[in-house]
């Protein structure tokens, strides 16, 4: 299986890209996984919400393969811990998936058209964070989720 976290809009922040950096080539260790980013919808001012919410889910959908299976970071999603976050992803694995999307949204969410794409929604949190910072926190989730699989010495309990 290999991995894909496809994301709204760029990282500007240097400590950011360099702690996403960091996770991205631990997780590469365990499993093929690639970043891609959607450039932002230009001249948004002029476009309601749910505009800006249909073009940036056309876009999101135009990156997806027929085989793909996406699952949107949603903080209506499911909640996992860590320890459970790594056996969802072994079920995923042991499915035969041949890329797992995972995709975080634009400003205001997902279009309904993505909605009605993904197989599943999970939830980083309750609360709400930028999604530059969502993108740190899912690829460490990510490597964390892989070392614990593997019984390293990462994961405390």
């Amino acid at each position: 299986m290999k991995i894909k976290l496809l994301s709204i809009g760029k990282t500007d922040n240097k400590q950011l890209i360099k702690l996403i950096d960091e996770y991205q080539n631990r997780l590469k260790h365990y499993i093929k996984f690639d970043m891609e980013i959607i450039p932002d919808i230009k001249n948004i001012k002029k476009i309601s919400i749910i505009q800006q919410k249909k073009m940036e889910g056309e876009l999101i959908l135009s990156k997806l393969k027929n085989t793909d299976q996406m699952i949107l970071l949603d903080d209506k999603g499911k909640d996992f811990t860590s320890i459970q976050f790594s056996k969802y992803l072994q079920k995923k694995m042991n499915s035969g998936i041949k890329q797992l999307v995972l995709v975080v949204g634009g400003p205001y969410g997902f279009s309904e058209a993505v909605y009605e794409k993904a197989i599943d929604k999970v939830s980083l949190s309750k609360m709400t964070f930028s999604h530059q910072m969502v993108r740190l926190f899912i690829v460490e989730q990510l490597y964390r989720g892989y070392t614990i699989l593997k019984n390293e010495p990462y994961h405390h309990e």
